[in-house]
This record gives structure tokens, sequence and C-alpha cells, in this order.
């Protein structure tokens, strides 16, 4: 392949852009932002999840208290109901006073019984709801924290994009000026190996860093100015420049 010395020596401009916007890349996707973004993300997940198994613990007490509470209502109505027999003397005879008694003793104790249910319910759902309230203020605290990575995140990727759209700009502007064929190969090339195009300098070649024999040498030193050479190590175009040591 040939190609005017010019053109080649434009390669070099075009692989530096290349390096540059692979640099960019590399920057936009290695951002510190995007791994809080992630973590508090998932954070957020662990949260949303644990609120529900709080509201859920804290809905099921409430509703243990609210039987627990009509059970004692309806101990209480019984209580009342069999003192007040007890106060009015309608009942005479001597046993069925003793099982009035009897019973009043029993549905008391009864009613002691579920009112320390009801204190022990009570205290186990305040702990509930105050977790509930402790896991959303949480939430809010990562909520807000996950919308700062983000808008810094999205600062960065403003700023590396702008930079991105000025290197394509140039860039287009310097393959504009080189020849379809060799711009092909330059192209395959960079693809195969992330650099298509590399200067030799000082009989070296500063692609694969391997300095040339002397034989290579002396085969790049009898090519036309306007032939296309390229390192036999790494298969890279070799642009010639009068550092090339030639």
């Amino acid at each position: 392949m040939k190609a005017a010395p010019e053109a080649q020596k434009r390669l070099l401009d075009v692989a530096e852009l290349d390096a540059a916007a692979d640099r960019l890349r590399h920057r936009r996707r290695s951002l510190p932002e995007l791994a809080e973004v992630e973590e508090r993300s998932k954070r957020l997940a662990q949260l949303a999840t644990q609120i529900i198994a709080a509201e859920t613990e804290a809905g099921d007490l409430g509703r243990d208290q609210a039987k627990a509470e009509s059970d004692v209502d309806a101990v209480r109505t019984r209580v009342d109901r069999d003192q007040k027999r007890l106060d009015s003397g309608q009942v005479t005879s001597p046993k069925d006073l003793a099982s009035l008694q009897s019973e009043i003793v029993s549905l008391r104790r009864r009613q002691s019984d579920l009112e320390e249910v009801v204190l022990e319910i009570m205290e186990r759902r305040e702990a509930a709801d105050a977790r509930v309230s402790t896991l959303k203020a949480d939430r809010d605290t990562v909520t807000a924290a996950l919308r700062e990575s983000e808008d810094r995140r999205d600062a960065s990727f403003a700023e590396i994009d702008k930079e991105g759209a000025e290197v394509q700009g140039r860039r287009s502007t310097l393959v504009a000026d080189v020849p379809a064929d060799l711009l092909a190969l330059y192209e395959k090339l960079r693809e195969q190996s992330g650099v298509g195009a590399a200067m030799l300098h000082g009989g070296r070649c500063l692609g694969c860093r391997t300095s040339l024999s002397i034989a290579d040498l002396n085969r790049i030193r009898a090519a036309a100015p306007d032939e296309v050479v390229r390192c036999e190590e790494c298969r890279r175009i070799l642009v010639r420049t009068p550092e090339s040591g030639l």
C-alpha cells in the first residue's frame, strides 16, 4: 500500500486523539460516583425490604393488640356484671354467692393476665414502630446521598462527553485528509490491538516498544517514502519521521 508521507504522519495525530478518546471512555467507566450510585442503590433496595418487614410486623402487632384489648374489655364487662349482681343482694344462696365470688376472682386474674399481654404487645409494637421510623429516616438519608452522587456523576458525564465530542471533531477533521484505504487499514489494526499506527523512533517501534533488527531497518530504509511499512512484531503501521533513526 502506498500513501503520501504527510498522510501517514497524520495517522500519528489520529492515534493520539484515539488514545485520548480511549482514556475518556475509561474515565467515564471508572468514575468513583458510579460505585457510589451502585452501593447506595443497593442500600436503598435493602432498606425498602426492611421497611416492608418492619411495617408488616408493626401491623401484625397492632392487630394482636386490638384483639388483646378486646379480650380485656370482654372480661372487664363480665367482672362488672358479676360485681353488680354481688352488690345488689339478689344472690342469697351461700353456694351461689361462693360460686359468684370465685368467678369474680378468676375473672380478675384473667383480666390481669390479659392486661400484661396488652402491655407486652404495646412495648413490642412501639419498638417496631420506632424501627420503621429509623429505617425511613435512613432511607431519606441514603436517597439524598444517592441523588447527590447521581448529580456529580451526571456532571462528570457531561464534562467527559464534551471533551469526547471535541476530540471526535478534531479526529473527523484529520481523517478527512487520510486516504480511504490507509484509514481502513488503520481502523482494522486499531480494532485488533488498540493502536493502529506508531512512530518509528530511534530504530524502535513505539507501539510495541520493540527495537527493530538491522535487516528490518534496512528494509524500511530502502522503502519508498510513500510506501506504508509495518512493524514485523506487532504489525502496526510504522510512521517514519526524521527521528526514526534511518
